[in-house]
């Protein structure tokens, strides 16, 4: 074996032991501005010179930065590393990732820009991400961002968030009542206040199909199974319609409650089931195949979490879904209101929020973290793997980061406020919605024109 390499494999070993910042600094190591104002003998500057090659070297391996991404992210395929004109290296991934969380945590003026999005006439009722960056393969190399908002104003506006420009605009219609995107961020579908349910193409905003449901609010849940495209439609009337394909062919309507409106309509990841119910009895939200409910205990306001696996048994001539109880306990909430958010971190983890407070819990119930950084009631939060947003009438959001802790497992810190704007011109925030780099939110104005809110961290 050449000694040389010998050196070069030493120096790899050693290496896999360093902390994040130490081989940061480790590969900085410039072999130029070492020796340039060295007075030493021609022979020495020589080896030095070697030394710190092979020192350089081993630390820009590849395997050891690639290494580094998947303690840190646990998960980072040779997608992220692709541009458009260039592909970068699994250090250059590193830096930038880490550089724009640490500016994503910390939330410093310079950190991050903002722009206003003005153009709707009426009120916000929902937006959604068409083209964004995930927090599982971030987009660290791409500038443009698409987010889509629905008002009452009848149009459905996209928008690039980084320059605030408007890509383009709908057609005006009855009051929009809600959007959601489809699950390839490739359509908008957005319903009514008369039940007309629309499919617009994401990039052009041209209509693509519509579909009447009759029902004055509709809640709609788009997913795919087995690769054929499905949209489930909650109605007023308690019923669940499903469509199939773009062009929205209608499959089957089945009444769900007569004596409520279905407007939870939810999804298992694997799509082998479909939970349609209403929010005037029970507050729910599933992951992975795992259902929780917020409910009042029997003849009492005391609030209780009961989550539930729900699996599929398979017989020679049926199917049958099976639910089972895995937990139940009191929640500690010193809230009166009836309106509880509820969100999934995980399969063991849910994020609640009334009132002021926002909560998270273990679903062993335990309490694992609770905070009261808002002066006015929570409107709106938003749940991923790096952080929660909440978004308050008092005209800010509050962002969170998730840190896992070696002797306490997963921990949850407060951050900062982003400011929405004047309270002489707006109420609050009424929406909030994030992917990995921006936070967008909707504020209500009291001249009834709602606003966009988009806040962009870059690296």
């Amino acid at each position: 074996m050449n000694p040389q390499d010998l050196i070069g494999d030493c120096l790899i070993h050693i290496f896999t032991f360093l902390a994040e910042e130490d081989l940061i600094s480790a590969s900085s190591v410039c072999k130029v501005r070492s020796l340039q104002n060295a007075e030493v003998a021609l022979t020495t500057r020589h080896e030095v010179c070697s030394v710190l090659q092979h020192w350089h070297h081993a630390a820009e391996t590849q395997w050891l930065w690639r290494k580094m991404c998947l303690q840190r992210w646990g998960f980072c395929s040779q997608a992220v590393l692709a541009s458009p004109l260039v592909n970068h290296s699994w250090k250059t991934y590193f830096v930038r990732r880490s550089h724009l969380e640490t500016k994503m945590k910390e939330g410093r003026t310079g950190g991050y820009a903002c722009e206003s999005l003005r153009g709707h006439t009426g009120s916000i009722v929902g937006l959604v991400y068409l083209k964004g960056s995930s927090p599982v393969s971030p987009d660290l190399w791409s500038a443009s961002t698409t987010v889509c908002s629905a008002s009452t104003d009848g149009t459905v506006r996209a928008w690039n968030i980084q320059n605030g420009e408007l890509l383009w605009c709908s057609a005006k219609q009855s009051p929009l009542s809600s959007i959601i995107r489809d699950e390839q961020s490739d359509f908008v579908i957005t319903a009514d206040s008369t039940g007309l349910i629309k499919v617009w193409q994401g990039q052009t905003g041209q209509e693509v199909a519509s579909y009447s449901a009759a029902s004055t609010h509709c809640t709609l849940l788009q997913y795919n199974k087995d690769n054929d495209w499905f949209l489930s439609v909650g109605t007023n009337q308690g019923s669940l319609c499903t469509l199939a394909g773009l062009a929205l062919t209608k499959k089957s309507n089945m009444m769900v409650c007569d004596s409520f409106k279905v407007n939870i309509v939810l999804v298992s990841p694997d799509k082998k089931w479909i939970l349609a119910g209403s929010k005037e009895i029970v507050d729910l939200h599933p992951k992975s195949a795992r259902l929780a409910t917020v409910h009042s205990k029997e003849r009492t306001n005391n609030k209780a979490l009961t989550v539930f696996d729900v699996s599929i048994k398979k017989s020679k001539y049926k199917s049958q879904i099976q639910v089972q109880q895995v937990e139940s306990f009191p929640l500690a909430l010193n809230s009166t209101s009836s309106d509880i958010l509820l969100e999934a971190k995980d399969s063991n983890c849910i994020v609640m929020a009334a009132d002021r407070h926002l909560w998270v819990y273990s679903l062993k119930g335990v309490l694992l973290a609770s905070f009261e950084e808002h002066i006015m009631p929570i409107t709106s939060i938003c749940v991923d793997s790096f952080r929660v947003v909440t978004a308050s009438q008092d005209l800010s959001l509050r962002v969170l980061t998730w840190r896992h802790d070696r002797g306490h497992g997963l921990a949850l810190d407060s951050r900062y406020h982003l400011l929405g704007g004047s309270h002489t011109m707006s109420r609050g925030f009424s929406h909030v919605c994030c992917d990995y780099s921006s936070i967008v939110g909707s504020v209500e104005g009291k001249d009834g024109k709602d606003v966009l809110k988009a806040y962009t961290f870059t690296s």
